[in-house]
């Protein structure tokens, strides 16, 4: 795989080049968030999942509980963690959301106290809130968080675009095949790869029109929302063509079903709690094919591992650069 310097066209019209960074061979973005900004593409930035609910498929709501999940979070801080992604409904495989899920106000109970005293332990942490309802992006944004991560790509709640455009923060957009209760059914893609490029350029051109800019927007491929089994390890495979959409790049791969399943023994998926090394590889091979920031549970044993892999990538491009 290999990079080179490339001219994308903004949904705005203006050419925008896409720098190289000196160091690491995958186009270089400043990130624009609700009071800061944040430089992506000189190393792999890590964020680190917090899911403050009951019904986690990855940790059975161990963090459910307020001085936990801020527990869990400094933690993660400590670990190396450069984002904490706070979360406080469950988008598991069969969940029921959107109109069945759990209201707004049970989201913001559950998200908020953490935001809050995660921000006074650690004001100059980065936090991101993962949801897709427009109220509670502006309950979190207001406690301090400076990203909102949204599952849906601004498609569940009519009002999200309007509300991120006037609100000025990070965002991060998210593919999603349907609903998650529709993703044990949904048919097979004919092609994975394309279909998932063409919605998010489709969704992220609506967002730039709706008054999100260009440079608060990265863009997530969905592993395992919506995909069968089989079409997460070609979408991972090819996960450098979605540069080509002239976005900053997230890839969640944590603990991901997939994993399970290529790691299954006597026909037993392997459980989440033992994907680790699975999830491994597939950091390190987002990593080798320029994800700017990779989504996670086990902050330490990834920090490690992308810290390995960006040392690869800079010799590789110092070898270049010394044949040329």
């Amino acid at each position: 795989m290999s990079f080179e310097r490339r001219r994308w066209c903004n949904y705005d019209g203006r050419e925008n080049q896409v720098v190289q960074s000196p160091q690491m061979k995958r186009p270089v973005y400043n990130w624009r968030l609700r009071s800061r900004e944040l430089a992506l593409g000189e190393r792999t930035l890590v964020m680190g999942i917090l899911n403050v609910t009951p019904d986690s498929f990855s940790d059975a709501g161990k963090f459910f509980q307020r001085d936990r999940a801020v527990a869990h979070g400094l933690q993660m801080l400590d670990e190396g963690a450069d984002i904490l992604d706070v979360g406080g409904e469950s988008t598991r495989p069969g969940a029921k959301v959107v109109e069945s899920g759990i209201t707004a106000e049970e989201e913001i109970s559950r998200v908020l106290p953490v935001i809050e005293d995660l921000h006074r332990e650690r004001p100059d942490a980065l936090i991101s809130i993962d949801t897709y309802k427009a109220k509670v992006a502006r309950a979190a944004l207001s406690a301090g968080a400076e990203i909102v991560n949204d599952v849906s790509a601004l498609r569940w709640d009519p009002k999200m675009c309007d509300a991120l455009s006037e609100l000025s923060c990070g965002v991060i957009l998210m593919h999603s095949r349907g609903l998650p209760e529709q993703w044990k059914t949904q048919p097979p893609s004919p092609d994975i790869v394309k279909e998932v490029k063409n919605d998010l350029r489709e969704w992220a051109l609506a967002a730039v029109a709706r008054g999100i800019s260009h440079e608060r927007v990265v863009l997530d491929p969905g592993f395992g929302f919506g995909k069968r089994f089989d079409e997460n390890i070609p979408l991972l495979a090819h996960f450098s063509e979605f540069h080509e959409l002239g976005f900053a790049l997230l890839s969640g791969t944590s603990r991901k079903s997939f994993i399970g399943r290529t790691l299954s023994r006597e026909g037993k998926d392997a459980p989440p709690e033992q994907r680790l090394y699975g999830t491994v590889a597939t950091v390190a091979a987002s990593v080798f094919q320029g994800a700017h920031i990779v989504r996670v549970h086990d902050v330490k044993p990834t920090v490690e591992a992308v810290k390995v892999a960006d040392s690869i990538l800079a010799a590789q491009l110092n070898q270049q650069q010394t044949t040329v």
